[in-house]
């Protein structure tokens, strides 16, 4: 497994597009677990799914984070 799963990942980049300009985001409420939690999903116009974050609150300011970081992946750890 360790010997081929990098060369899994190699092959299916290609196929993976370049994020699109417009993109939808889904919030919904899902059992995972036996518990209830809020998922957040960002998917482009081409369907691929971004970025997905659950959460067992409902909290606008992790919401916020979650979006910015979607769309900037690079903004992760950097200061304002």
């Amino acid at each position: 497994m360790q010997r081929f799963t990098p060369l899994l990942i190699d092959a299916a980049r290609p196929c993976r597009h370049a994020p699109g300009d417009r993109w939808f985001v889904d919030e919904t409420y899902v059992k995972v677990a036996g518990r209830w939690t809020y998922l957040y999903r960002a998917i482009d116009q081409f369907g691929q799914v971004i970025d997905v974050l659950a959460s067992e609150h409902r909290d606008l300011a992790a919401a916020r984070r979650f979006f910015t970081q979607a769309r900037d992946p690079m903004a992760v750890g950097r200061s304002r």
